[in-house]
């Protein structure tokens, strides 16, 4: 079920040339969340601020803490939401509950700051980054065929997008082209951190055998997430950033960009398409 606040009307004067209509106008929700996590007998440690589209908040809350290294995906235990007499906005904070202690300090090094938009900001070196990834599973081999059909079974899948054209969105895949977890958000890392978190909820991870696809460019967070989460391959539908590429070829991982009608551009390990 969508939560009432991922979208919201708006009144609008709409402008085709020389007509003025004024009408109601659909548009995708934003709103910070404030992530939270404790161990077995800990306080409750505060992770990050993010803004979201309202929606899947345990999924994202999860996701994040998984791509960013600092939970194993078997030790989420539940989610409690803010005391309403102690947050205004109690649906804006969520604590994830673990099955193993948290370690403050892999917290307080790693300075982050989150939006919608860019991110993580202060993130960790590359080499650190490296190191926290495991290896990337050797598939899925992806044939040219399944590439260039995944963009348009996306877009059939995303709800909230059709009726605000205001979200990303980002969907795991297996080699056949069939899609798996699916899921959307105003921020492009968020979308990719909640798609994390279902699968992880879902006994999914690492998916190792499957790529992710995102309709966004691709930055080093979300080549670092995609890693993570264990995916060999990631496909987008529009640009990567040079520090995604090297990222991507150090952490051996193919990375497609440009993903439009009948071509796309491969930019690493182009070893996973079958037929280049």
């Amino acid at each position: 079920m969508t939560d009432p606040r991922a979208q919201g009307d708006v009144r609008i004067v709409s402008v085709r040339g020389a007509t003025a209509q004024r009408r109601t106008d659909l548009l995708a929700g934003e709103e910070p969340m404030a992530i939270r996590a404790a161990g077995p007998g800990q306080e409750p440690l505060d992770i990050a601020v993010t803004m979201r589209t309202p929606g899947n908040d345990e999924d994202l809350a999860a996701g994040f803490l998984i791509t960013e290294g600092l939970v194993s995906p078997g030790a989420i235990a539940g989610f409690t939401l803010g005391d309403p007499s102690s947050v205004s906005h109690p649906d804006n904070t969520i604590t994830v509950r673990l099955t193993e202690p948290l370690d403050p300090s892999r917290v307080a090094g790693r300075n982050f700051v989150a939006t919608a938009s860019c991110g993580l900001c202060g993130k960790a070196s590359i080499d650190d980054v490296e190191r926290r990834v495991p290896p990337v599973a050797a598939g899925p081999t992806v044939s040219r065929e399944v590439l260039v059909a995944l963009p348009d079974r996306l877009r059939a899948v995303q709800t909230i997008f059709s009726r605000t054209g205001g979200l990303h969105a980002c969907a795991a895949f297996d080699a056949d082209g069939t899609l798996g977890p699916t899921a959307e958000d105003v921020g492009r890392h968020n979308a990719l951190d909640k798609l994390v978190g279902i699968a992880a909820q879902r006994g999914m991870l690492p998916l190792a055998g499957r790529g992710v696809l995102v309709s966004g460019r691709v930055s080093f967070e979300i080549v670092q997430k995609t890693a993570m989460a264990g995916a060999g391959l990631l496909a987008a539908v529009s640009a990567p950033t040079d520090l995604a590429v090297r990222v991507a070829d150090r952490l051996g991982l193919t990375l497609v960009g440009f993903l439009r009608d009948d071509s796309f551009n491969v930019y690493a390990h182009p070893e996973r398409i079958a037929d280049l």
